[in-house]
């Protein structure tokens, strides 16, 4: 007998207290991040979102997790990742293998050139997004 493997691009994973993983239901706009945080609200801070994404341009907002930091692998292209620190702009070119940390309350974005993957996981209790 073979299963099937679930695909990260599709179903992301929820990691939980108690060292759970969990699969999770497709991403279908914006309503699944609401419905994300009322499944996992006894989780708080100490759950994590595992997702990935490809980009063919540059990210059109900031955003900043307030409750814990997230990682950025890069797992193909090259992504620059912004974060203001301090009032300064940092920029960070991740290529394939590389990982960036945004800390907490660390407001972030990206540029991508030409199409790009990475994997993310997050503390997203919280999350703010500003135009950028």
């Amino acid at each position: 007998m073979t299963g099937s493997a679930p695909d990260l691009h599709e179903n992301w994973v929820h990691l939980g207290l108690g060292a759970t993983s969990e699969t999770q239901p497709p991403f279908n706009g914006m309503q699944w991040y609401g419905d994300y945080s009322d499944r996992y609200a006894a989780d708080g801070a100490e759950g994590r979102l595992v997702s990935m994404h490809r980009f063919a341009g540059d990210w059109d907002v900031w955003e900043m997790h307030p409750a814990g930091s997230e990682m950025v692998l890069c797992t193909s292209g090259a992504i620059t990742l912004i974060q203001e620190i301090a009032g300064e702009q940092v920029s960070t070119i991740l290529r394939p293998g590389q990982y960036a940390i945004n800390p907490p309350g660390v407001w972030h974005t990206a540029d991508v050139e030409e199409e790009a993957e990475a994997v993310f996981i997050t503390a997203g209790e919280g999350t703010e997004h500003r135009p950028r």
